[in-house]
């Protein structure tokens, strides 16, 4: 439900500090980049992976 909940939000999710820190933690240990805005709006990318 946590997820739905923030999936279905506009902007940053309403869910509590806690639960998006811990979703993106997990996001991050899978690869995932955060990156901030840039001049073109913030965004994610992916890892490469290790050869």
């Amino acid at each position: 439900m946590t997820l739905r909940r923030a999936e279905a939000s506009d902007g940053r999710p309403s869910i509590l500090a806690n639960n998006l820190a811990a979703i993106r933690s997990v996001l991050e240990a899978a690869g995932v980049i955060f990156v901030d805005e840039n001049g073109e709006g913030q965004g994610v990318w992916l890892k490469k992976p290790a050869k």
